[in-house]
């Protein structure tokens, strides 16, 4: 008897051992990618480029400044190529005040121009049913999303009010 629950209790600990060293590695993990931003951002504040927040990037390229959820502030740009990746803590959804709803990954990707940003990954709006937005295109009071299943054009309005994310399970 003291057999049997000796090997029940050595296989319960290797696995509890099992996942408490994975979720250490986990963490390692984490570390590793916060403290390589903070390099990252270092590294530019020595060198005298400090990154703008996000929604200054947006004012800049005349692109509404709340285009993405308010916790989108994490976010690199590469000025040779006009590449903006944004970073979102979860998968979220931002409804404005035109009952227009954006969906975001964790990730987004575009690049910008002068009141546009393109090739878009990433996001998904609502117009009668859920669709991968492809562009974005200012044009004076208008907002216009082109999507994978048709453009819908917006009040610029309702984008220019940093929004809070709401997480949902799924992109």
């Amino acid at each position: 008897m003291d057999s049997i629950l000796n090997k029940a209790g050595s296989y319960w600990f290797k696995e509890k051992a099992g996942k408490q060293i994975d979720s250490i590695g986990d963490d390692i993990n984490n570390l590793s990618t916060s403290i390589g931003d903070g390099a990252k951002w270092l590294v530019n504040k020595v060198k005298g480029k400090m990154q703008k927040a996000l929604p200054e990037l947006l004012r800049e390229f005349e692109l509404p400044v709340g285009l993405f959820p308010k916790d989108a502030t994490n976010y690199e740009f590469n000025e040779e190529t006009k590449k903006l990746t944004v970073f979102i803590p979860s998968i979220s959804e931002v409804g404005y005040k035109d009952s227009s709803v954006l969906r975001f990954n964790t990730t987004v990707t575009g690049y910008l121009e002068k009141g546009k940003l393109s090739e878009i990954e990433g996001m998904k709006t609502k117009t009668l049913i859920w669709g991968k937005v492809i562009n974005v295109k200012v044009e004076g009071a208008k907002v216009n999303f082109t999507t994978s299943v048709k453009k819908a054009g917006r009040s610029r309005d309702a984008y220019e009010v940093l929004r809070d994310g709401v997480c949902v399970e799924k992109f």
